[in-house]
């Protein structure tokens, strides 16, 4: 008789488990005052998921951009950690697999160090942490960790998820239109994680 796979469950971090917008932005705020540049904050954070540097590309000269990040990733333990909240459902996702004997990683674009304060301020415990993987880059970890799933909020986390050859679970709690993450490829689409327990269920009878 083949064994059943073990239960694992990938999750991203910002916009998925976590509100980091306005967070994000009193960072990209403090990071401006210091280079002298104003950056349009809210269009920057309209849709999260992209690295950094991506997003510093169209203000900064290339060569200002590594030092940049650096100072960013400095400057977000003060600016970013207490009062950036946990998403609705966020403790009972993790709950729902762990009741269900998984486990949790969480598998995010942010510097490990940042992502790691997040989770220890919220009381988000996962399994496994890998930080600083962003779209397809996130398939490695994925399929190195066995997981079944990998939920996201992003069509970058979608192509993460496919390129693993895992099941793709989008919720809405991001810049991402239903549409979009249907139009990357998502099997699955929740309004946001407490409809995590339910989906897991279903997934799991599937299974057999």
């Amino acid at each position: 008789m083949t064994a059943r796979p073990p239960l694992v469950v990938g999750f991203d971090l910002d916009l998925t488990l976590i509100d980091t917008a306005a967070g994000f932005r009193s960072v990209l705020r403090a990071l401006g005052e210091e280079l002298g540049v104003e950056f349009p904050v809210e269009q920057m954070t309209a849709k999260l998921g992209p690295p950094l540097d991506h997003l510093l590309e169209p203000y900064l000269p290339a060569e200002q951009i590594p030092a940049a990040g650096d100072r960013f990733r400095a400057l977000y333990p003060e600016h970013a950690i207490t009062t950036v909240p946990a998403l609705p459902g966020a403790h009972e996702a993790f709950a729902a697999v762990r009741e269900r004997g998984g486990r949790v990683l969480v598998v995010t674009g942010k510097y490990a160090p940042n992502a790691q304060l997040h989770l220890d301020h919220l009381g988000l415990e996962a399994d496994h942490l890998e930080g600083w993987v962003w779209g397809v880059g996130k398939a490695d970890v994925l399929a190195r960790e066995q997981a079944l799933a990998y939920v996201g909020d992003h069509v970058h986390d979608v192509e993460g998820a496919l390129a693993a050859g895992v099941t793709s679970v989008s919720v809405l709690t991001g810049g991402c239109t239903r549409a979009e993450l249907q139009d990357a490829g998502t099997h699955v689409v929740l309004d946001d994680l407490t409809g995590v327990p339910a989906w897991l269920d279903g997934a799991l009878a599937a299974r057999g």
